[in-house]
């Protein structure tokens, strides 16, 4: 019997164009019926999974409904929840987006409600049901961390124990778990019937991988030395690329992709070529670009790989290589009104953190000497000084980029579980942190965050960075509402309120809302 493994998800939507993304039990032909008209793509297989992307095409209105048919039976619309839709980017352009980052996929008892709190994202889909037209988004953006492959939920940890005693044997190990990761990750009803309804695009972050996932050189040497990791990081790109990056392709970008191209027409399991792309993905991060570019009408958006597309070469360290750095500078030199960049870390931390992590990037480059050096590197993966302040040749070409510009940027970001709201004094530049969903810093982290990142080091970070001999950055800014540590989900409705929302139950409520002037 025809059925659904993941999905229907509601991902690229534009003026006239929706495009459907879905798993399969077994190999069929994928039916989506909206607004009186049929559009059938054939599923492709990867390491025994199916899959299909169907592009409805041509639009010129919303759709008040869409079903799913698999060989011509349904299986979806979900019984007890309302219809799925479509709703298009309106001509005057998208008005509002939510966002957030950082979601653990433990049950949702009692016993871990108390350790990770309610799931916001759950609460945000029932909130959905009842809720008046316009509090409903046109875009979901997930800025990163949608999976824990390093610290998978009880039923994950079930699953890798039924099916090996090999390494890592509280991680996750190849593509076959990562697709069982996404299926718990995305199949709770509530969560379900979200997907299928609201667009959304995603970028991963370090925990879609690994924790520190590319910090830096050492690092990479490191993992490379892990038996388990290569294979790890194969299988983790790849079902980036099937679960989350696939969807985030116009189809357009989609029907130009070699790689799409390939599985849809070589035939039988295409798993060996998803893991020569993702493991060529990984050594030359110039042979893809995991970033992409939207339009949403008065305001365009683009999210940033700052994972994959870095340079780690010692002394000369850059958030995104010469190509990428290229592509990000066509995009934001573009004509639109405002920007919205989406970077999975945040590109403004609390001023006296970037202070620290200045100093933490010289002294493992070696400003101080060799002993040092090594101090400061094992310091820098403790502690999870990897941000853009890390990186600050980066950070000083975009800040340059974005005072030149004279647009109103908006930074959304994650990461760091804790959410803020910060403003530059260059210019309309505020970073917008939401994180996370649902995975809490105890409260006793909760305290240290504070004493560190807005305490101890605002008292320090300048002085640091000074003694390493370290230029000031090319503008300042300071951390204006925030932080909140409690798990929660943000708006931001354009052109110029942002407001953050955690759960109350099966409910959601405001933490917030502030208006960016």
């Amino acid at each position: 019997m025809p059925a659904l493994v993941v999905g229907p998800l509601l991902r690229y939507v534009d003026s006239d164009s929706a495009s459907i993304w879905v798993e399969t039990v077994d190999p069929c032909t994928v039916t989506i019926e909206a607004g009186g008209r049929a559009y059938r793509s054939p599923t492709f297989t990867v390491h025994g999974h199916h899959y299909a992307i169907v592009d409805l095409v041509a639009l010129s209105q919303d759709i008040a409904s869409y079903s799913v048919k698999l060989d011509g039976e349904q299986v979806w619309p979900m019984a007890g929840r309302p219809p799925s839709r479509i709703r298009l980017v309106p001509p005057d352009g998208v008005r509002k987006l939510t966002f957030g980052s950082c979601r653990t996929s433990v049950p949702h008892d009692a016993a871990h409600r108390l350790t990770h709190g309610d799931d916001v994202l759950r609460a945000y889909g029932d909130h959905l049901v009842t809720a008046e037209e316009e509090e409903w988004p046109d875009l979901l953006l997930f800025l990163g961390d949608q999976v824990y492959a390093d610290n998978p939920s009880p039923e994950m940890l079930a699953y890798i124990k039924e099916r090996r005693d090999t390494e890592p044997q509280k991680e996750i190990a190849d593509f076959e778990e990562y697709a069982e990761l996404y299926r718990l990750a995305w199949t709770d009803p509530e969560i379900r019937w979200l997907l299928s309804t609201v667009p959304t695009a995603m970028i991963f972050d370090d925990h879609d991988l690994r924790d520190d996932w590319n910090t830096s050189q050492p690092w990479r040497e490191k993992m490379a030395t892990t038996s388990w990791w290569p294979r790890r990081v194969v299988a983790g790109l790849g079902a980036y690329w099937i679960y989350q990056h696939l969807g985030n392709l116009s189809p357009a970008e989609r029907a130009e992709d070699p790689l799409v191209r390939t599985l849809l027409d070589g035939g039988g399991d295409g798993g060996d070529v998803l893991d020569a792309f993702a493991e060529k993905a990984d050594a030359e991060p110039s042979s893809n670009r995991w970033s992409y570019a939207r339009d949403l009408g008065h305001a365009k958006l683009i999210m940033i790989d700052t994972r994959c597309a870095r340079q780690l070469t010692p002394g000369d360290r850059r958030m995104l290589d010469p190509g990428e750095w290229a592509w990000l500078e066509e995009q934001v030199t573009g004509p639109a009104e405002r920007l919205i960049i989406g970077s999975s870390i945040p590109f403004l931390l609390p001023e006296g953190v970037h202070g620290v992590q200045n100093w933490n990037e010289a002294l493992a480059d070696g400003k101080w000497g060799p002993l040092v050096r090594r101090w400061s590197e094992a310091f820098r993966q403790a502690v999870d000084l990897e941000h853009w302040a890390a990186f600050r040749r980066s950070f000083d070409d975009l800040a340059r980029l974005l005072v030149r510009i004279k647009k109103p940027v908006m930074i959304l970001s994650g990461d760091v579980h804790y959410s803020y709201l910060a403003k530059a004094d260059a210019g309309p530049i505020y970073q917008i942190v939401c994180s996370p969903i649902r995975n809490p810093l105890s409260r006793l982290l909760r305290w240290a965050n504070v004493f560190t990142q807005f305490g101890l080091a605002t008292l320090v970070g300048g002085l640091l960075a000074r003694l390493a001999g370290i230029r000031r950055p090319p503008f300042r800014w300071r951390v204006v509402k925030g932080p909140w540590f409690q798990n929660a989900l943000a708006t931001l409705t354009l052109p110029d309120v942002v407001t953050w929302y955690e759960s109350a139950g099966d409910e959601v409520k405001p933490i917030d809302s502030v208006p960016l002037r």
